[in-house]
């Protein structure tokens, strides 16, 4: 194998980011983050440093060792794991070996934008996104999945001021809680969204977070949601944007389907009427909002034995019964379940549901890596499901995770041959891990393994252990 050696200029190029991803030119999609793309967002927002030769942690090897943090789990996660990286690496490229101590590994990366890390990261999964084909568009158009969740991290007193732990858990018993909300491409399931908050306040809802991330949809694009984000003034704002919405109904709006337009069988156009103003909303918004809106509904028959639920209405601004036939909605709601898989690969596959930094800052920067790790991860199975002519939506992306971490160190140090052909094998490998397709899939919500029994801690830490000093028992 042929190594790159003695080049001592390579640490300051970000081709060694794209390279661990399993990234070079001529892929399809790999046009969408070229090298100068990643240089350029860190240079607009002035976030260069360690320009010295002899520097070690530039962006380009802070980002990248900040990348293999959330890459990996556990005790590979941590600060002195990404610098042991960062050692050898130096090594592998004839440099003499950095020190192990993660002070400056720490202070490079407090100063790498967040801003930056945000715009490459949505800048992957929209670009993706607008070069996708016919084929894997429905009814040839882009559809956003929208969900909610949460994340907690370390508790410190600067986390807990930006983000409080939940109300009601008693003070110094509980972790700073973050309420995200994430939009992800149905077709490629790449972010092209995300908004953080507190979990419990004013404006802090999911409905709010989402209201805040209408500016990254695109006109004509499908918003498809749970049951949460069925308002009235939701449906308005979107199609002012001109955006549809596909999304449960509300379980406090009652439905007859005695009333408003037939289309057919349990499928009618209704109109609603504007309600109040409420209280989020100003005045000056309310006014220019219509005094009606005609949606569509549509009861939706489960018939399948396990499920919680027999049927259930979605609502829809899709309109028009010809060119979105009764049978194809009640599909592309189904398909609604794919944001829970998605989250559930970047909180559970990613080990992202317990952030590591002890800042507000760093906490956002950490969220953004993920995502930016998240979104590199799919533009890989976007290039392997190309090659391999099947839809994204059909390979595992635990498998695209594990054969990327695998190669991590040996893509960089690889000459140009030898790379291509570990990526052509990376690519194939990725092709061959086909998600199972499982209709009708039913399963317990309960675990077999049982847990370590641990007494729950009751009182703060700091308290409990004073306590045991003196002898008392917990």
């Amino acid at each position: 194998m042929s190594l790159y050696t003695q080049s001592r200029s390579l640490p300051k190029q970000f081709r060694l980011i794209l390279a661990s991803f399993l990234q070079r030119p001529g892929l399809v999609f790999a046009d969408v983050l070229p090298e100068d793309a990643i240089e350029k967002a860190f240079v607009d927002e002035e976030s260069t440093f360690a320009d010295d030769d002899d520097a070690v942690y530039t962006p380009a090897i802070t980002m990248w060792a900040f990348l293999s943090q959330v890459l990996f789990k556990d005790e590979h996660r941590s600060c002195i794991a990404a610098v042991a990286r960062v050692a050898m690496l130096l090594v592998a490229w004839g440099r003499g070996p950095c020190s192990t101590n993660t002070g400056a590994y720490c202070r490079a990366r407090g100063k790498l934008s967040g801003k930056a890390i945000r715009q490459i990261a949505i800048s992957v999964g929209e670009g993706c996104e607008q070069k996708l084909g016919e084929e894997w568009l429905w009814h040839g158009r882009h559809v956003r999945l929208v969900d909610g969740s949460t994340v907690s991290m370390p508790d410190t007193l600067e986390n807990q001021k930006a983000y409080p732990q939940n109300p009601e858990q008693k003070e110094g018993l509980g972790f700073p809680i973050a309420r995200i909300v994430v939009l992800l491409s149905l077709a490629t399931g790449m972010v092209t969204g995300m908004a953080m908050g507190p979990y419990a306040g004013k404006e802090t809802g999911e409905s709010a977070l989402l209201r805040s991330l209408h500016g990254s949809i695109n006109r004509h694009d499908i918003v498809l949601a749970d049951r949460y984000y069925c308002s009235y003034f939701m449906i308005a704002l979107l199609q002012e944007l001109g955006i549809d919405l596909v999304v449960r109904i509300h379980q406090r709006r009652k439905v007859d389907f005695g009333r408003g337009w037939r289309l057919g069988k349990e499928d009618h156009i209704i109109t609603w009427d504007r309600p109040k103003r409420p209280p989020w909303m100003g005045q000056q918004t309310y006014d220019r909002m219509p005094a009606s809106i005609e949606v569509r509904e549509i009861r939706v028959h489960v018939g399948q034995p396990g499920y919680r639920v027999e049927s259930f209405v979605a609502v829809t601004t899709l309109t028009d019964a010809k060119e979105y036939p009764k049978d194809d909605m009640m599909s592309l709601y189904q398909s609604r379940w794919l944001a829970e898989l998605d989250i559930r690969a970047i909180k559970i596959t990613m080990g992202m549901d317990i952030l590591r930094c002890k800042t507000p800052e760093m906490v956002r920067k950490e969220m953004w890596t993920c995502l930016l790790a998240y979104n590199l991860i799919r533009q890989t199975m976007l290039q392997s499901a190309q090659e391999a002519d099947v839809s994204p939506r059909t390979l595992s992306f635990t498998a695209a995770l594990q054969t990327i971490g695998t190669s991590w160190l040996v893509m960089v140090l690889s000459d140009k041959a030898f790379a291509s052909l570990l990526i052509d094998a990376a690519l194939a490998a990725i092709a061959v891990h086909v998600i199972g397709n499982r209709p009708g899939r039913i399963e317990p919500r309960a675990i077999k393994r049982r847990p370590k029994e641990h007494a729950l801690l009751t009182k703060p830490r700091d308290q409990a252990r004073a306590e045991l000093l003196k002898g008392k028992t917990m």
